[in-house]
C-alpha cells in the first residue's frame, strides 16, 4: 500500500519563497482547484492520498516532499535551506513518526527533500542554494547502514536537484542537461527535456506511471515515444512558487 502525504495550500501561498523567478499573483482558488486535481490524479495511480490541513503561516507548506526523506526502513526529517520554511517540518514528523524510525538533520546541515532524487538504494542529492555537504554527510551516516550509497551533484540555474532531473522508468531518468551534468548520474537511460522547455524535467512515478505537467507538451512527446505512461495535471499556480509536481507529495511503502 502507498500513502501520498499532501496538505492543502495555505492563505499566505502568495507569500512564498522564490529564488530564480520574479513574484507573480498566485490564483489561490484556481491553486486548490488544481491541487485537489492532482490529489485525484494520485488516487488514480493508486496511492491513498493523507492530506494534512492547511497552515496560514507557513505560505510554502504545500511543499510536503521538501520536509522529509522517506526510505522503506527509516525516514530523513529534513532541516529546509529557507528559514521561514524551518516550522514546516514538525507537522509532518508526527505523521511519519508512526510508520518509520525518525532522523533528524542537524545544524549546520540544511537540505530541501527536492534536492534529494533517490533510485532504489542510489540516492544523489543536490548542492544547491537550500542543501549543502553537511546535510549530505549526515544523510550518509543515517543511511549508509541500511544500504543506501547517498552521493552529491551539482546544479547550475535551477532551484533543486529535481527540477533537473526525476526518475521516469525503473531504468530512466527525465534530465535538463543544462542544470545537471548527466555523468553524475551514471547507470541510466537519459530521456533530455525538450531544449524550449527547461523546467519539463519533474514528473512523479508511482508503478509504471507517471504524474506530469500539461505545460510541457514537447517533451511530453519524447516520454511517450519511449512508452511511457502519464496522467496529465495542470501545475500552474504551483509552478509560480517554483513548485512543481514532485514538490506537492510524501510517497511512502506501509
Amino acid at each position: 500500500m502507498k500513502i501520498a502525504l499532501t496538505r492543502e495550500i495555505s492563505p499566505n501561498f502568495n507569500q512564498c519563497e522564490l529564488t530564480h523567478l520574479d513574484r507573480q499573483p498566485i490564483d489561490l482558488a484556481l491553486a486548490r482547484q488544481q491541487h485537489h486535481e492532482y490529489e485525484d490524479a494520485l488516487s488514480a495511480v493508486g496511492c491513498i492520498v493523507c492530506r494534512l490541513p492547511a497552515e496560514a503561516g507557513l505560505p510554502d507548506s504545500v511543499f510536503v516532499e521538501d520536509c522529509a526523506l522517506v526510505v522503506d526502513e527509516a525516514a530523513v526529517i529534513t532541516r529546509p535551506g529557507a528559514d521561514s520554511r524551518r516550522a514546516e517540518v514538525e507537522a509532518i514528523a508526527r505523521v511519519l513518526a508512526p510508520y518509520r524510525k525518525l532522523y533528524f538533520v542537524q545544524p549546520p546541515g540544511v537540505v530541501d527533500g527536492g534536492d534529494i532524487l533517490r533510485v532504489e538504494r542510489r540516492i544523489w542529492i543536490g548542492l544547491s542554494t537550500r542543501s549543502n555537504q553537511p546535510a549530505c554527510d549526515q544523510m550518509r551516516d543515517f543511511l549508509g547502514p541500511y544500504g543506501y550509497e547517498v552521493n552529491t551533484a551539482r546544479l547550475a540555474g535551477c532551484l533543486h536537484l529535481k527540477s533537473a532531473v526525476t526518475q521516469v522508468a525503473p531504468d530512466a531518468l527525465l534530465l535538463n542537461p543544462a542544470w545537471v551534468d548527466p555523468a553524475a548520474l551514471p547507470g541510466f537511460d537519459i530521456i533530455e527535456v525538450h531544449p524550449a522547455e527547461p523546467s519539463a524535467a519533474n514528473a512523479v512515478l508511482v508503478g509504471e506511471t507517471i504524474i506530469y505537467p500539461k505545460a510541457y507538451p514537447r517533451t511530453l512527446e519524447r516520454l511517450q515515444a519511449r512508452g511511457i505512461q502519464t496522467v496529465l495535471v495542470d501545475a500552474s499556480e504551483v509552478a509560480k512558487a517554483e513548485g512543481a509536481v514532485t514538490c506537492c507529495s510524501l510517497l511512502l511503502n506501509i
